[in-house]
């Protein structure tokens, strides 16, 4: 159907059920003589008179009656639909889908969704966890969850997570046999357990900061994983110094499982944040996310 035809059936059920054009008219925001042409051209096009027209009066004739009562219902069932959908929009539901690093989903995600998704039922959420950096945008993630200084500038960047630090950590059976390190530099004497991104495929090279002064290390060691919780299980096996998240490592430090060298090195930093690529109007279930997430 042409969209002229729309409107002016539509101008037809309002003009009919007000039965004034000037009231119809005020209803839909246009002109009485706007309204008055589109009826007559609905009336034109179909051969038939619709409404009868006096100077105090407008009553649809017996065809108008007709055709006012079927697509008055179909109108009304159009509407009723739309605000049962503009409903539907308000309630938190559908999937939504995360890539996320597994200390930040363990930490901070799992925490915030339990109750979240016991309030929302209709809500579902897919954690993919990685190591690496994934395109959001290429793989159809809804965000992303990493450190802030690791998100794109021209993604929004939203503060889930505190300041966090590294911790070069090892076992005390390991610091028997090989003296701790005061400063970085010394690490070149050291079995240092190296990871690799997968992202990259190039090793972390560890950073370091005091008094305003940063500085990169690229150690040495015999080994080298892509897995943080592997890194970690080889420093407790003795096998060298590891660099980790402070918050992964500070309940073995406090059961005297690991030694930590260098914390004056080891300033914070800024800790997670949930990304996205865009300000556009979201769905009401990635809206109550971010703020149950939101510090």
């Amino acid at each position: 159907m042409a969209r002229n035809n729309l409107n002016d059936l539509l101008a037809f059920r309002a003009v009919a059920t007000e039965r004034s054009f000037t009231r119809a008219a005020a209803q839909m925001g246009v002109s009485t003589s706007a309204l008055s042409h589109a009826v007559r051209g609905l009336e034109e096009r179909l051969g038939i008179r619709l409404l009868n027209r006096t100077t105090r009066s407008v009553v649809p004739t017996q065809a108008g009656d007709r055709l006012l009562n079927v697509v008055g219902a179909l109108f009304d069932g159009v509407e009723a639909e739309l605000a049962s959908l503009s409903e539907l929009r308000e309630i938190p539901s559908g999937l939504i889908r995360l890539t996320t690093s597994a200390e930040a989903a363990k930490g901070i995600l799992e925490p915030a969704l339990i109750p979240l998704l016991a309030r929302y039922p209709d809500l579902k959420i897919e954690l993919s966890v990685d190591a690496g950096f994934v395109d959001i945008v290429a793989e159809r993630f809804d965000a992303g969850v990493r450190l802030g200084e690791t998100v794109a500038n021209d993604m929004i960047a939203v503060r889930i997570g505190p300041d966090l630090r590294m911790a070069a950590v090892a076992s005390p059976a390991y610091f028997e046999s090989h003296p701790p390190p005061s400063s970085p530099h010394e690490l070149g004497n050291h079995n240092c357990i190296n990871l690799r991104f997968p992202t990259y495929g190039g090793l972390y090279a560890w950073e370091f900061e005091k008094d305003g002064r940063a500085l990169n290390v690229r150690v040495d060691g015999q080994i080298i994983v892509n897995d943080t919780t592997l890194a970690l299980q080889a420093a407790i096996d003795g096998l060298g110094i590891a660099y980790l998240p402070d918050d992964t490592v500070q309940s073995l430090i406090a059961t005297g499982r690991l030694m930590r060298v260098l914390e004056d090195w080891c300033p914070p930093f800024p800790g997670y944040h949930l990304y996205y690529p865009s300000r556009r109007q979201h769905s009401s279930g990635f809206a109550v996310l971010i703020e149950a997430l939101r510090l």
